[in-house]
């Protein structure tokens, strides 16, 4: 596993660490960025848990920290090879296809290809939502 993955442009600086790393002091003097903010939400990490399991399972706290601490380091290190990405590109903005790339660039193909066409549907819908607001608007003027 990785222990840190660094990048910095422009000033900004984004550090990613394995959940298992201790982080240098230099690196903690610098950042401020609090566990809270690193890892997502332990109700909504729970609520997704749920919805694959059988209705009488039940999930310890423990479960539910150590999916906190995988997902949250996994969007970590998605993100950040897609961010490294934009900055070779000279680009500010990570959308969507980035994040398709990055997955498949770190060998998670399955999910990126999933994800494109899940982008491709959503992109569709935001589209005809678009065109229908646009219409319903030219109509309450007329």
């Amino acid at each position: 596993m990785v222990d840190n993955i660094g990048s910095s442009s422009e000033g900004f600086k984004y550090n990613f660490y394995a959940a298992d790393a201790s982080i240098p002091d230099s690196v903690e003097d610098h950042s401020s960025i609090k566990e809270q903010d690193r890892l997502l939400p332990i109700a909504n990490v729970g609520r997704i848990m749920k919805q694959i399991l059988p209705p009488n399972a039940k999930i310890s706290k423990e479960a539910k920290e150590t999916m906190q601490e995988c997902v949250s380091e996994f969007i970590s290190f998605v993100t950040g090879e897609a961010s490294d990405k934009c900055h070779k590109e000279k680009r500010k903005t990570v959308n969507g296809d980035d994040i398709c790339w990055a997955l498949g660039s770190l060998g998670f193909d399955d999910y990126s290809d999933s994800l494109k066409r899940y982008l491709l549907k959503y992109r569709e819908a935001e589209g005809e939502r678009a065109n229908q607001n646009k219409s319903s608007n030219n109509e309450a003027r007329d």
